[in-house]
């Protein structure tokens, strides 16, 4: 059981003592406090709220609702919904905020507040801070009953969403209809089924749904790695299906299967797309640091520059802005395409994705094996409250300080074209390993030797 309060919002597990999982009062807490925080910068106290399929979905919804209305906030629920989706409606609503109640790619027992700003952008690290602190404080005002914040229910976003996606200059709904594809969809029980399986079928799609019902008992582990996506692998291959596509289950992030059963890669998601953009549309690129080489060989091969952001959407789409990025993203399949909005966005990937294998019309696994072809291994140690992990990062960077490294998030060590990168996660009590080769056998050996440095260095400090 757990519970992570962070800049970002509040994560964590149904059920358990207060301040240690995601019981009623700190859901109540949390959300009045960013309530209360909306009023005191906004002239507009609105925020839009949207929910995935999630079990303890309408239960949280519910107290997020009354805990805003009660400091005087008006809600505007979209109800199930996806991420992007809410990010879309905030400013078409022109609310002060929004909030995205979703625990992403976790499983079935967590849940999570995901708190964006009035441009439907995920709240900078500073303006998170000052929520975090009024939570510390418990410097929240209730308002009187003349006072309360009214509630509105307000459906059709998501088809709003789909007509955004085929108004996209680079989206061509025509040459995808004419491919007639037949496509495999993983909805993992949750929101994909009332957005992605509609896109697609007014896409001109043949559509087959795997796990379309919404309820919350994800049939797998929700994050669509190869690992959890056998079924629909296997699915693909026996429908004789041109392609799989496999989200989360607030449909913010993407990740296909060839027509043979074969993963494209959830990397390979943002530099396919990017590829797409960059024939048409000449710019800058950027992705988070533990994403693959292969964007940047991509982005130079059309004589473009990458940039590396810290691992995190906010960071991310602060370095776009920065650099006026044409495209971006992360590479656990998150693409962010500044044409729509700055968020990551399964949609819109789609869209996009589905424009650029029509164009490229050969199979999906001919238009994989024309990329760059890099392997990531991904790991992890379980964190223990007795582990100084910044001091252990300090002792990694003295070790490797001869190699090109870099310290804006965690510790990033480039060996040539193979990289490793250790940072503590955002979402779990757990620090990643990502470790990238050509060689899937010097990919995980880069791993081992940083598990085993890592292992020394805690003995060392017992």
């Amino acid at each position: 059981m757990a519970l992570i309060k962070s800049i970002s919002g509040i994560r964590g597990t149904i059920g358990g003592q207060v301040g240690e999982n995601l019981t009623a009062q700190d859901i109540v807490e949390c959300a009045a406090a960013f309530g209360h925080w909306v009023k005191q910068k906004t002239n507009n106290p609105r925020i839009v709220i949207g929910r995935d399929g999630r079990i303890s979905g309408e239960m949280v919804n519910q107290l997020v609702v009354n805990a805003l209305r009660m400091v005087g906030v008006s809600v505007i629920d979209l109800g199930l919904s996806t991420t992007p989706t809410v990010e879309i409606a905030v400013p078409h609503e022109q609310a002060g905020a929004g909030i995205i109640i979703t625990a992403s790619h976790n499983p079935k027992q967590w849940n999570a507040l995901k708190f964006i700003n009035d441009k439907g952008e995920f709240i900078s690290g500073k303006d998170g801070s000052e929520v975090l602190q009024l939570i510390d404080d418990k410097a929240i005002d209730y308002v009187d009953v003349n006072d309360l914040g009214t509630y509105e229910y307000k459906d059709g976003y998501i088809q709003k969403h789909i007509e955004e996606i085929f108004a996209l200059e680079l989206v061509n709904a025509d040459k995808i209809k004419a491919r007639n594809f037949k496509v495999v969809v993983d909805c993992i029980n949750s929101t994909g089924a009332i957005s992605v399986i509609p896109l697609l079928e007014q896409l001109g799609c043949e559509v087959i749904g795997l796990n379309d019902t919404i309820n919350g008992e994800f049939a797998h582990n929700p994050e669509p790695l190869a690992d959890n996506l056998i079924e629909l692998s296997k699915l693909v291959v026996s429908e004789r299906a041109d392609l799989g596509i496999a989200i989360d289950p607030d449909v913010d992030r993407l990740a296909f299967v060839c027509e043979d059963g074969e993963m494209f890669g959830e990397e390979y998601t943002l530099v396919a797309i990017a590829d797409y953009i960059l024939t048409h549309k000449k710019g800058s690129t950027v992705s988070n640091l533990s994403s693959t080489r292969a964007l940047r060989d991509v982005t130079e091969k059309h004589g473009c520059t990458y940039h590396a952001a810290a691992v995190g959407e906010v960071n991310v789409v602060t370095q776009m802005k920065a650099v006026n990025a044409v495209i971006g993203g992360e590479g656990n399949g998150g693409v962010i395409y500044p044409e729509t909005h700055y968020g990551r966005d399964a949609l819109a990937g789609i869209g996009l994705f589905l424009t650029h294998l029509a164009n490229f019309k050969g199979p999906i696994s001919f238009l994989r094996n024309s990329y760059p072809d890099y392997v990531i291994s991904k790991n992890k140690i379980q964190l223990t409250p007795d582990i100084d992990v910044d001091n252990l990062l300090v002792q990694l960077e003295k070790k490797y300080k001869h190699l090109p490294h870099t310290t804006i998030d965690g510790l990033k060590v480039e060996f040539d074209k193979d990289w490793i990168h250790l940072r503590k996660s955002n979402t779990e009590p757990i620090i990643r390993i990502y470790a990238e080769s050509t060689s899937e056998v010097t990919a995980n050996n880069l791993a081992n030797k940083i598990k085993s440095d890592v292992r020394g260095i805690l003995q060392e400090n017992l």
